[in-house]
């Protein structure tokens, strides 16, 4: 082993000897990952962020793959019953986390953007394709219902409507993507593909499809098909006569009793059914995409919201500052939980109802502390200096001020998420939550049915599923904010 060089000061001031300086970001992403309990809260997340995009293919009633056994052909019916969400996901899944973890070497040799400016377009692509799906599907559901006006339902009909529909909206928002993500070839053709997909998952389930699992056993049992199933073969809204309130580890018998043909190999419910029989594994996964969405999205619209009135109220002062900050007073004021049962009783209950309301209600924490980062912040010499190249003001709040007073507000986005779970889990446990959908609180409210019987796995397997995710979010903002502080850092040391 060699000794070390001895190096002069002047060398030393030049930089001889010493690695590349990291950034804010890299370094304080190292220091995050670099606490255990940080970890175990990611891997926690990721595992739930899995479920949430691939529960519906790993967990599913529907056939992975079907042949008839007299003409041979062959079709699968998951793939035909899976939504446009699912679409979306799948494809988000397969392509962009490939593209977000390119190595730098070749991502520079294919002129891909650094790591940073890829999320930021993963971000804003799956902005564009998630309201391309949702407002296609406003207008199928427009057009489908007896309560519209006969020249909608006519429209409705039209063949083609629905390609025509949906490739509309869809080049309508990549249009505005594609104005914000700049001229990059490569940054069009990423919003090209986000535009494919959303518009092809939209039109390809524009209609719903009446769904019945027992066709598939009634086939099956006749000898006319043979069929593959996925690792979980049941599905949250599928339920039997004979497995009610089943424990975990219990083996059912596909086959009917007396049904002549071919027998089916036994099935095992891992986590047991609820009281109307369904399995709990599979609404535990299928549930993820819920938490984890409900969480994300309406913490993203309360970020926007927030750090839009922040900025205004920490940039300007005087009247604009106590003007909005009264407004601010007035929305903290609104109790979350209660507008929210209110809500599910005049309003849809569905999921973007209630992303919009914990959204647009819950901000008020990123405003402040937004305004407190601005009002340190616009006296500062980059800012003057801003001011006087000629800039424009969104240039100024939203280019050079706020990554510089962004950092407070993303330690508080991580315990914003988890108390949005805690919102949707509480109000599925009231029975109030998205119709439809499995949900971690609606399987801990059928924990004591109405015999008054206690059904220990329907309380252990949700209620550790609820708890371990806040504790992950908590653990990751306690982690990040230990990272970014500087004060909190010098006591460490």
């Amino acid at each position: 082993m060699s000794e070390p060089r001895a190096i002069s000061g002047i060398d030393a001031m030049r930089g001889v000897g010493s690695g590349p300086a990291k950034g804010f970001w890299a370094d304080a992403w190292e220091r995050v990952v670099g606490r255990f309990g940080a970890r175990v809260a990611l891997v926690w997340i990721g595992a739930i962020a899995f479920f949430a995009v691939f529960g519906p293919v790993i967990a599913n009633a529907h056939p992975l793959w079907r042949r008839n056994l007299s003409t041979g052909a062959w079709d699968s019916p998951l793939w035909q019953n899976l939504t446009s969400v699912d679409i979306a996901l799948l494809a988000g899944a397969l392509f962009g986390v490939p593209f977000a973890l390119l190595p730098r070497g070749l991502a520079e040799r294919l002129g891909v953007p650094a790591r940073s400016s890829r999320l930021g377009l993963l971000l804003l692509v799956a902005m564009q394709a998630g309201f391309t799906i949702v407002i296609a599907g406003v207008i199928s559901s427009i057009t489908r219902d007896n309560d519209s006006s006969l020249w909608m339902r006519d429209l409705g009909r039209i063949g083609g409507f629905a390609w025509i529909a949906s490739g509309l909206t869809a080049t309508v928002l990549a249009g505005f993507a594609a104005m914000v993500a700049g001229k990059s070839p490569v940054r069009l053709a990423v919003v090209l593909l986000a535009a494919v997909v959303a518009c092809s998952a939209s039109a390809s389930r524009w209609s719903d499809k009446l769904v019945d699992f027992e066709t598939y056993d009634e086939q099956e049992f006749s000898g006319e098909y043979a069929m593959g199933y996925t690792l979980i073969p049941f599905s949250p809204s599928y339920g039997r006569s004979d497995s009610y309130t089943l424990p975990p580890l219990t083996r059912l018998d596909t086959k009917a009793e007396g049904t002549k043909g071919r027998p089916i190999g036994k099935r095992v419910v891992l986590l047991g059914t609820d009281a109307l029989g369904k399995d709990v594994l599979s609404q535990m996964l299928w549930a993820c995409r819920l938490s984890i969405s409900i969480g994300l999205v309406s913490t993203g619209i309360a970020l926007l919201i927030g750090v839009t009135v922040g900025a205004l109220m920490g940039f300007f002062g005087g009247w604009v500052d106590l003007a909005l900050f009264r407004v601010v007073e007035i929305f903290m004021a609104i109790p979350v939980l209660f507008l929210l049962i209110v809500a599910a009783a005049v309003l849809p209950r569905n999921t973007y109802v209630m992303m919009a309301i914990i959204g647009c209600v819950s901000w008020t924490g990123a405003a402040r502390f937004t305004r407190a980062e601005f009002l340190k912040l616009r006296r500062q010499d980059f800012v003057q200096g801003a001011h006087a190249a000629g800039l424009p003001l969104r240039s100024v709040l939203f280019r050079h001020m706020l990554p510089n007073g962004v950092t407070p507000v993303l330690v508080d986005a991580s315990f914003a998420v988890a108390a949005a779970i805690i919102a949707e889990a509480t109000l599925s446990y009231l029975g109030l939550g998205p119709d439809g959908q499995a949900s971690w609180g609606k399987l801990l409210s059928s924990a004591t049915g109405t015999t008054g019987t206690f059904v220990w796995w329907l309380a252990v397997f949700p209620g550790f599923a609820i708890f371990f995710t806040v504790l992950s979010y908590n653990m990751l903002g306690e982690a990040m904010r230990d990272a970014i502080d500087p004060k909190l850092r010098k006591a460490a040391h």
